[in-house]
């Protein structure tokens, strides 16, 4: 038990070192700190059939606590060009006791003109994975 405990560390360390070469902020907050963020799968850990997948940097992103919770519970998820998708079933009020005024801001239309929350595009390698966590993590409608 204690030798799979170990591999599993090392394995999560070497993940995060794959997905820092691609990645360097959260991609919703733009926090750089290190300390900060989590390499978070885009397509789970539990569902990669490879540890190629499991360990690919390609299948990760850095993101805020907070981020990583919402993206992993399939609250948000992410266009390939970079647009950010909110579930319908995530409160817009909860959005904003988060922090991310800006996109309740969006949501709701205020402002000179309603445009998306957008990131960078994502790199061809990412987004196979993303087309994963739209369709099966998730939270549509």
């Amino acid at each position: 038990m204690r030798t799979a405990v170990i591999q599993a560390r090392r394995g999560q360390g070497k993940f995060r070192a794959n997905v820092e070469a691609v990645e360097n902020h959260c991609r919703l907050t733009k926090i750089t700190n290190p300390t900060l963020l989590i390499a978070s799968h885009i397509k789970p850990w539990r569902s990669c059939k490879t540890a190629e997948e499991r360990l690919d940097g390609m299948n990760g992103l850095l993101l805020t606590p907070d981020a990583d919770l919402l993206f992993d519970r399939g609250f948000i998820t992410f266009e390939d060009e970079g647009n950010v998708i909110v579930s319908p079933r995530f409160a817009t009020e909860d959005l904003r006791r988060l922090g991310l005024g800006d996109l309740v801001m969006h949501r709701l239309g205020f402002g000179e003109a309603q445009r998306p929350w957008r990131t960078e595009a994502f790199q061809d390698g990412q987004r196979k994975y993303l087309e994963y966590h739209r369709a099966e993590v998730y939270v549509g409608a």
